[in-house]
């Protein structure tokens, strides 16, 4: 198997960005209205809310931070402290806040190409970057991607130890969504890891819903995380913050990325709405994750 035919035929099967774009917004514009009409919800997203509810989430913030405290400029002060948070709870060394984490993503992959010194990217074909992204890896960050499958399932750990041509970088999206919110098992995840090692290839964890799978592996959250050279996470994904993601992994590679996001645009002035949001996440829903889980099954 090469990845190069799978992409060439992707890109020519592919509806146009703007298509897809479209799409997108209109199942949003659908998922709203549906919200907003139905009697009786069982989960509601952030972005079905009006702006007075979604700022009554930093109701009693003072409890989550002192807010006699300077504010934040250029990424200090409070963001520092969920950066903390955030790479303690991941159990990793150091953590970096990011306004996006398709911004993330690019910038933890081509700084682990830079140290590889291959741009190459294994992944599965139905990963966010790959269908959500316009092709960011490749227009933007000078990687080139390169699918694993493209099935409504995890990859296989041969896949990745016979794939056919080498790699710098495993990236596993955890879960992954497009293939219907899909995760391997815990001996499944630890054999792909140990066939990337295997390779000599990093391994870099998309997980923007990572907060919740602790029920499904039954490990916490820093033996799930602590697998990988790197994993990103979202605050609202699971979390309802108002937006905002975080890359952890070494400190090296952690401060090279805050210089790659300042090159990218996303060193922004203040967060500190984001910042709060995302630390009341932390705090309140994160624990209650497992309790959703359990009542989602029972539904």
């Amino acid at each position: 198997m090469t990845g190069t035919g799978e992409n060439t035929e992707q890109a020519e099967t592919a509806e146009p960005p703007e298509q897809q774009e479209e799409q997108h917004r209109r199942m949003r514009e659908r998922r709203v209205a549906v919200h907003r009409s139905a009697k009786r919800l069982l989960a509601r997203p952030g972005y079905t809310a009006t702006l007075r509810e979604r700022l009554g989430l930093l109701d009693g913030a003072g409890e989550l931070y002192d807010l006699d405290e300077p504010s934040d400029v250029y990424g200090n002060g409070i963001v520092t402290a969920l950066e903390e948070r955030t790479a303690a709870l991941l159990g990793h060394e150091a953590a970096v806040f990011f306004p996006t984490g398709t911004m993330a993503q690019q910038v933890a992959l081509r700084c682990w190409a830079g140290r590889t010194g291959n741009p190459v990217v294994a992944l599965h074909g139905l990963g966010h970057p790959e269908v959500h992204e316009r092709n960011a890896f490749s227009r933007v960050s000078g990687l080139r991607p390169v699918r694993l499958t493209g099935e409504p399932r995890q990859p296989a750990a041969d896949e990745v130890r016979d794939f056919g041509e080498p790699f710098g970088a495993l990236m596993l999206e955890l879960p992954l969504r497009d293939g219907g919110y899909l995760l391997p098992t815990w001996e499944e995840l630890t054999e792909l890891v140990g066939a990337a090692r295997e390779r000599d290839a990093v391994v870099h964890f998309d997980g923007a819903r990572l907060w919740e799978s602790t029920v499904h592996f039954g490990r916490p959250l820093d033996e799930i995380a602590g697998l990988a050279d790197s994993v990103y996470v979202s605050f609202y994904k699971s979390l309802k913050g108002y937006g905002g993601a975080a890359l952890a992994g070494p400190r090296t590679l952690v401060e090279e990325a805050r210089a790659w996001r300042h090159r990218y645009g996303g060193n922004v002035f203040q967060q500190f709405p984001t910042a709060l949001s995302a630390l009341a996440g932390l705090e309140r829903e994160l624990p209650r994750l497992p309790e959703y889980v359990t009542h989602a099954r029972v539904v």
